[in-house]
């Protein structure tokens, strides 16, 4: 029985599903064969078959002769063992998926998601923040740690273990049918150069993989940036810079971080969204003032900050403009839902 075991155990599932759908028809055909008065079809005694397997026994059909009554007897043996075979092989495999996603060993297979590199705690609030913004965003999730770090999020965040440089990596994350890849700085290392060094190499790879992927990286020097510049990458953010920033303005000017905070997450308070260029606005001034009826603020076209002193100035081709709004006026003035 050990041994016998051992064997089935090894058996390919391909394997197993074939030799079940053999067993359940030679058996529903010798069924038939040997009462065809008491099934009167080949279905019924397939049914018949399925019911015994099953161990539900409706009684609508039993065998009534003695070789039928021998015969069933050799399904309660051999089919229930076989269909118990199968339902644990089932088990197995279900079983089997959940610990190979829970290690980031499945591929992803959506689209339009969110690549987040290297996890720590700026990643972890960066989930909250995607989520905040777009709700049914997926999110994929890549490290070389061997976990998932999110288990009690795995239905919106899908896991990859590896190396994120890695071509197979970045493939089985669904890097080319992402929306965006946002690269945080590995805080296992501890030399800060090494850090930069790590993700220009993954900026490299997505960049040379997909380079139409929006690729925003965290840098930890600012006399690396050039090297950033250099690979394509869309947008850098300087890891200590923003923070040291912010503690300045904290010690001599009492509530603007506060209102940077504000600004920076979605969580509480306005938000700064891009709007699109209607065609009545003629100029900046147009523009402006059309937004400020609608309850927004216009701060910015593309990076530059100073369109309220350009306000007589046309608004060029390739605008792109910022305001400063809720959600519910973003919405009214874009026509979303």
């Amino acid at each position: 029985m050990l041994k016998l075991s051992a064997i089935v155990t090894h058996i390919k599932k391909r394997t197993i599903i074939l030799g079940i759908v053999l067993f359940v028809a030679f058996s529903a055909t010798v069924a038939y064969v040997l009462e065809p008065d008491t099934f009167g079809s080949w279905f019924n005694s397939f049914y018949w078959v399925m019911t015994t397997m099953a161990t539900v026994g409706y009684g609508d059909f039993f065998a009534k002769t003695a070789i039928g009554k021998i015969f069933t007897i050799f399904l309660y043996i051999f089919g229930i063992g076989l269909l118990s075979l199968v339902i644990g092989k089932v088990i197995d495999s279900i079983a089997e998926i959940g610990r190979q996603r829970r290690a980031g060993k499945l591929p992803f297979v959506g689209e339009h998601h969110v690549i987040l590199i290297n996890w720590s705690k700026k990643a972890q609030a960066a989930v909250g923040e995607v989520l905040s913004y777009t709700p049914d965003c997926q999110i994929v999730i890549i490290d070389e740690s061997g976990y998932h770090p999110l288990e009690q999020m795995k239905s919106r965040c899908h896991f990859i273990s590896g190396d994120p440089s890695s071509d197979d990596i970045l493939v089985k994350a669904g890097l080319a049918r992402a929306r965006a890849a946002i690269i945080f700085g590995d805080v296992r290392i501890d030399e800060a150069a090494l850090v930069d060094g790590k993700s220009l190499l993954i900026a490299s790879s997505i960049e040379r993989i997909a380079p139409n992927v929006h690729t925003t990286v965290e840098i930890m020097q600012e006399k690396n940036v050039q090297n950033f510049r250099h690979v394509q990458v869309n947008e850098f953010v300087l890891s200590h810079d923003a923070v040291s920033r912010l503690a300045v303005r904290a010690a001599l000017q009492e509530g603007n971080p506060e209102v940077i905070a504000q600004l920076i997450s979605r969580s509480h308070g306005d938000d700064i969204y891009e709007v699109p260029v209607d065609r009545a606005w003629k100029t900046y001034g147009d523009a402006f003032q059309g937004l400020l009826r609608q309850g927004a603020t216009l701060i910015a076209d593309r990076h530059d900050l100073g369109i309220n002193r350009k306000l007589t100035e046309p608004i060029p081709a390739e605008a792109r403009l910022y305001i400063v709004s809720d959600e519910a006026t973003y919405r009214k003035i874009t026509g979303k839902r």
